[in-house]
């Protein structure tokens, strides 16, 4: 095996090529960008992008599985944590998200925000943004039901509940991203407090 295939088979390849479409997108945007440019921000061969993936459409459709596993897999949730804790961190996580040593969490919104402006027209890339979607207000809902099963919260329609969170979360990200308004994950996150949360907890007896 030659140097150049070891180096193709190693197991970070994949992130190498991931990040390098980061630097690429965030540089070029997604209606401009051209394989070449992805291959400029790396040091393995641009060869090795067409030996992983049948063109720049097959690049984009792995990358958006890329950051969603990486939104997704970011959440750390106490196994013990009561549901207003465990429903807190979740919030937290989709408005504020994790922190990476390369683009912050918001410079990669803005990459994930660009794509699902695509979407639209796209039915692999809807789907997998459709599939996200749910995911992360079944993991709501979930917290939400549980929560309602040991007393912690009062009898709600925890799907609807759901849904509200869900819509308010992206629509703060998005007014970030589209409006430069850097305060409205925490204006979203006080008002989710406020008008929401506290309304699950129980009565006073």
């Amino acid at each position: 095996m030659s140097e150049s295939d070891a180096r193709v088979e190693s197991g970070d390849t994949r992130e190498q090529i991931m990040e390098a479409t980061f630097r690429a997108l965030s540089e070029h945007g997604y209606k401009d960008l051209r394989v070449r440019d992805i291959g400029e921000e790396m040091d393995l061969s641009r060869q090795v992008i067409h030996y992983h993936f049948d063109g720049k459409y097959d690049l984009l459709s792995s990358f958006l599985e890329y950051v969603i596993d990486q939104y997704e897999g970011s959440v750390d949730v106490d196994g013990e944590a009561d549901p207003r804790a465990e429903l807190d961190a979740r919030i937290d996580q989709c408005l504020f998200g994790p922190e990476f040593e390369e683009f912050t969490h918001w410079d990669r919104m803005q990459v994930y925000h660009e794509l699902y402006a695509h979407a639209r027209n796209d039915e692999r890339h809807r789907e997998l943004f459709d599939a996200h979607y749910d995911r992360i207000r079944g993991s709501i809902v979930t917290v939400i039901e549980e929560g309602i099963e040991r007393g912690a919260f009062r009898e709600v329609d925890a799907e609807l509940m759901g849904q509200l969170l869900t819509d308010v979360i992206h629509a703060a990200r998005e007014r970030r991203i589209a409006l430069g308004h850097e305060d409205a994950p925490e204006e979203a996150r006080r008002a989710v407090d406020a008008f929401v949360l506290d309304s699950l907890l129980p009565s006073p007896s």
